[in-house]
């Protein structure tokens, strides 16, 4: 009997020390009534999103998601919520010409991440654990702005249904220009890296760029 306790006890340890993030929690994220339109946003958010998780032993530290907000991806993006509000289209042009114009300004990541110890979910603090970087064939850049947008909702779980109640997500912004004056992301450049690091590891998370 006491073996037996003792063995329900090792199991119930290790099955709180889960390999995989909490993406069944809570309110499934909303989805579009059309399934085709549905499959080709998750086509293209899958193809500018990376993943990657850090461990300590059986111990989660970190998972995390990164989205490059390509061209592509802000239209696809806009569209959705336009199909979600019912806008018109006069504000999907509106829409669409505010992010072309900040397309070209910036790189710009979303960052969704799940930590189990929240002193380490300090992405946006000015001497945060983490050091962010996007990594090109023409090197690499940190962000010239972080901003918090708060725990994963309904409404950013429509957008990336990745994340869930125990995340929190973050717009990352990077460059556009090495300080040599070469493009960060040279023209052809297939695939680049979101890298997070610190003293608890590091992820890399590799997404297309075209």
């Amino acid at each position: 009997m006491k073996k037996l306790l003792a063995t329900g006890a090792l199991l119930g340890a290790l099955a709180g020390c889960s390999s995989l993030p909490p993406i069944a929690v809570g309110e499934q994220a909303p989805t579009l009534k059309d399934e085709n339109a549905e499959s080709r946003y998750r086509a293209l958010l899958a193809k500018y999103t990376g993943h990657q998780e850090i461990y300590d032993g059986f111990d989660t530290r970190l998972f995390a998601g990164a989205t490059l907000q390509t061209w592509t991806f802000r239209e696809a993006r806009v569209k959705r919520q336009a199909a979600f509000q019912v806008l018109p289209e006069a504000k999907v042009a509106e829409l669409l010409a505010e992010e072309r114009a900040e397309s070209s300004q910036v790189h710009e990541f979303f960052l969704g991440v799940h930590v189990n110890d929240y002193r380490y979910l300090d992405f946006d603090y000015r001497r945060s654990i983490w050091r962010l970087a996007l990594v090109t064939p023409a090197g690499e850049v940190t962000p010239v702005r972080i901003r918090r947008l708060g725990r994963a909702d309904l409404e950013m779980r429509a957008y990336y249904p990745y994340t869930n109640v125990f995340w929190v997500g973050y717009e990352v912004q990077f460059p556009t220009v090495m300080s040599s004056g070469q493009p960060v992301i040279p023209p052809g450049t297939e695939h680049v890296t979101f890298r997070l690091a610190s003293s608890l590891g590091q992820a890399e998370m590799k997404v297309s760029a075209q």
